[in-house]
């Protein structure tokens, strides 16, 4: 059987799953590979629409990234820059609408389920954009135009340097954008609410069940070593942790992994010192740091991230000195909980949609964005199986670049190529 990874949100399961192993044949409408954010969202929007939906999921709901993120809920759409020079060829000025109206309805989508479900997962508004570089505030007030502009005025403010230390007691930034729409949230209750929601709507939901093989056909089946589910459709959605059909799939996605620790509960005077109005941060580098606190005060940090498709060694010394040079005051302050988070990275960043035949699809590649994009592709991908099918022809014809021995050179690439934008950061 398989255990969770010991992080923080592991700690704080408000209930913990316990679905049954795939035994036996099953039929269905549709059928999911993967129960983090992109497969369960997609299963609760289906079995909403009245489609019987089964989810197989080779260890536990959210057990993977869905589960161990930074959970962030921000409008930072991942590939928007190559997405909107592909869509412009395609559409002309209509992409900026697009992009823009895409950006913000993973929020609405996850305020309303978590409201009508009555999920809790520590849920909570306001975050800082924060700007590590004085060039960096033309950016940032690039995006607050636009916002104020398209009716964000409510929503948004550009802070000065002396603003962004009053919200926070650092040392960092030069200002920063404040969002109230955007969220922070405990991304593996999340994950399960919504587990949850989809089977009192009549889902079926098996864990510790390993696909070894999808048959297709004009009625596909997916196979483990217990059991069989038939289906009309299905929707592979694994992300970085299959390695399912890589005759299409192998050399379009590549593992990039992430380390995460959280402190020990800070007493309130510190709270109030550092973070008053507790909102989410992630700064403006291209290797950015993040963080926020928890429901029961503690910092929760992220950082950097690992090309090379291996593991951190210690993630607790990666972080700590970001963690004492972001908050001084927090100087050799314990840490309780590390863990490490595989991110799907796509070269140009544009989450990858398609058919991997007539009748199964495949969704992943969210580059480290994926809390309010996996349930904007499971509303798309819910849309595309039941008819509705012009958001996904748009992402399906987005051209991705696919790495010739992907397993081999796609890691290294990823590698120099980030070294390649530490370098723009200099020009910044």
């Amino acid at each position: 059987m398989t255990t969770r990874t010991p992080s923080y949100y592991t700690a704080t399961i408000g209930e913990e799953s316990a679905y049954p192993t795939l035994q036996g044949t099953h039929s269905v409408d549709v059928v999911i590979i993967g129960a983090g954010f992109t497969g369960i969202a997609t299963a609760v929007e289906l079995a909403e629409r009245g489609l019987k939906v089964a989810v197989v999921e080779a260890n536990k709901v959210g057990w993977g990234a869905s589960g161990r993120n930074g959970g962030q809920i921000t409008g930072s759409l991942s590939g928007d820059a190559a997405m909107r020079k592909q869509l412009q060829k395609r559409v002309g000025a209509e992409a900026e609408d697009f992009i823009w109206h895409l950006r913000w309805r993973g929020h609405e989508i996850i305020k309303n389920r978590v409201a009508k479900y009555g999920i809790q997962c520590d849920l909570k508004h306001g975050h800082l954009h924060a700007a590590f570089q004085p060039s960096h505030l033309n950016e940032l007030r690039s995006t607050y135009e636009e916002a104020v502009a398209r009716g964000m005025g409510d929503d948004v403010s550009l802070l000065d340097q002396q603003q962004v230390h009053a919200m926070l007691d650092t040392p960092l930034y030069f200002g920063a954008l404040h969002n109230k729409r955007n969220m922070h949230v405990h991304p593996l209750n999340l994950c399960l609410g919504e587990a949850r929601a989809a089977a009192s709507l009549g889902a079926l939901i098996f864990e510790n069940s390993h696909v070894t093989e999808i048959i297709h056909g004009a009625k596909p089946s997916v196979i483990t070593a217990e059991g069989r589910i038939n289906a009309a459709t299905v929707l592979l959605a694994g992300d970085a942790y299959h390695k399912l059909e890589q005759k299409q799939l192998g050399g379009k996605l590549f593992p990039a992994t992430g380390g995460i620790v959280t402190t020990a509960e800070l007493p309130d005077h510190i709270v109030q010192k550092i973070n008053p109005h507790d909102v989410a941060v992630y700064d403006t580098r291209f290797v950015l740091d993040y963080y926020r606190l928890t429901a029961d005060k503690r910092l929760l940090f992220g950082g950097g991230a690992n090309y090379s498709g291996k593991e951190s060694r210690d993630i607790a010394a990666e972080l700590r000195p970001a963690i004492e040079r972001t908050f001084p005051c927090l100087k050799d302050v314990p840490i309780e909980f590390k863990w490490s988070c595989i991110m799907g990275i796509v070269v140009n960043r544009i989450p990858q949609l398609g058919k991997l035949s007539d009748n199964v699809y495949y969704c992943q590649g969210y580059s480290g964005h994926g809390v309010a994009t996996t349930h904007i592709m499971g509303e798309i991908m819910a849309n595309a199986i039941t008819g509705v099918m012009q958001k996904f022809d748009t992402f399906a014809k987005f051209k991705h670049i696919r790495v010739p021995a992907g397993d081999l050179l796609g890691n290294p690439l990823l590698a120099v190529g980030m070294w390649y934008y530490q370098l723009l950061e200099k020009l910044r």
